[in-house]
């Protein structure tokens, strides 16, 4: 069976202040190209449908256009919720529309009733796991602590459970939408971290043929079997190094895996420059970001007068101009933004409790920050699946 690999795409996200909504709209052409010259026989979306729970109505229409074409194309589509989409929202209407052959996966309760497809050697089984925060589903999976790796052993447990009841030989697919350890993250996917942890191990995933991970937006390979297709389209600079793809997997009838990565198309390299204003207007090294997307990085000890108005006559599309004085970081002049770079809510608080009380926390009160960081992160859950 050939399966075709994509997820996070992010409908109704802008890069910056530029719409994508054009690109997001090429994206969805080259992917039912794709599946029709290349004989795909199932495409499977691992989360992330849309940016957020309420998407503008142009991502919903686009949504909607996406579906039609693929049920054209009478190729089966499995479609999981992620942790940016409404997984109740996405899902309405699922009964219906899997009729079309677009079957999205959005109750974390069904994660072990499977999509079953057909092929010459047999059935191929397809468990979609929705995005599982843990806040939500601990109780329907009935674990004690409220962390990734608990819910998802669970959810695979019951995928185990239903695959051992199944025929011998039956072939096997899950989708999921996690942070899997080994996994490089980029700035912009949202933060999922409970209790201080936000990798699971790839083992949770052991007894199946194929792992379509989605959430992280790099295209990377974990193991052999488990594989991030990453987002169709850049979201952030930090992802300029990035080659945006979707995974092309051929599924053997022994359930061996192999996969060919294929480009998706992209309206616009993206470069990230860094140096004083003046060596960025004059090197000639920079003349192939010239029509690129560019983040612009100025050194200068002292700010220059109207830099973004002068990197845009050179660099007509710059989006983003960072400032970083070349100076000490120790130098009482390196902004508050840049000191907190790189380090977590937890970080934050612990050495604020250290500059206040003249010693960090303490091992029970690190938990306590802990907890008040998950029990706010968890509201902000309930409250965008209410809405």
């Amino acid at each position: 069976m050939r399966i075709l690999h994509t997820s996070d795409w992010h409908l109704g996200r802008a890069f910056h202040r530029v719409g994508m909504l054009g690109a997001q709209a090429e994206f969805v052409r080259h992917l039912v190209t794709t599946v029709r010259e290349r004989g795909v026989d199932a495409v499977v979306v691992s989360g992330d449908v849309y940016d957020r729970a309420v998407p503008p109505l142009a991502a919903v229409e686009l949504f909607d256009d996406a579906l039609h074409r693929l049920a054209d194309l009478g190729v089966p589509t499995v479609m999981i919720s992620g942790n940016h989409d409404s997984a109740r929202r996405l899902g309405v209407g699922a009964g219906l529309i899997g009729r079309a052959g677009i079957h999205l996966r959005t109750d974390p309760s069904a994660c072990g009733t499977p999509v079953v497809l057909q092929d010459g050697f047999g059935d191929v089984a397809f468990y979609g796991l929705p995005y599982l925060e843990p806040a939500l589903v601990k109780d329907e999976f009935g674990v004690d602590r409220s962390g990734h790796e608990g819910v998802l052993r669970a959810a695979m447990d019951r995928v185990r459970a239903d695959l051992a009841a199944r025929a011998r030989g039956t072939r096997s697919v899950v989708l999921a939408h996690a942070f899997v350890t080994g996994g490089e993250t980029s700035d912009s996917e949202r933060d999922i971290t409970v209790g201080g942890v936000a990798a699971v191990p790839a083992g949770v995933f052991d007894g199946v043929d194929y792992v379509a991970l989605g959430h992280l937006h790099g295209c990377q390979t974990i193991t052999e079997r488990v594989r991030y297709s990453g987002s169709p389209l850049p979201y952030s600079f930090s992802e300029a190094d990035h080659r945006k793809s979707m995974w092309l997997v051929d599924l053997a009838a022994d359930g061996a895996v192999t996969a060919e990565r294929l480009d998706c198309p992209v309206p616009r390299p993206l470069a990230r420059i860094r140096g004083r204003l003046e060596d960025l207007l004059a090197d000639p090294g920079l003349a192939r970001h010239e029509e690129a997307w560019v983040e612009a990085t100025l050194t200068d000890p002292v700010r220059p007068a109207d830099p973004m108005a002068r990197l845009s006559e050179r660099f007509p599309h710059t989006l983003s101009l960072v400032f970083a004085p070349e100076r000490a970081p120790d130098d009482p002049g390196v902004s508050y933004a840049r000191r907190l770079a790189d380090r977590s809510d937890q970080e934050i608080a612990d050495d604020f409790v250290a500059h206040v009380r003249g010693a960090g926390p303490d091992e029970h009160e690190q938990v306590v920050l802990r907890d008040a960081f998950d029990a706010v992160r968890a509201d902000e859950a309930v409250r965008e699946v209410a809405r």
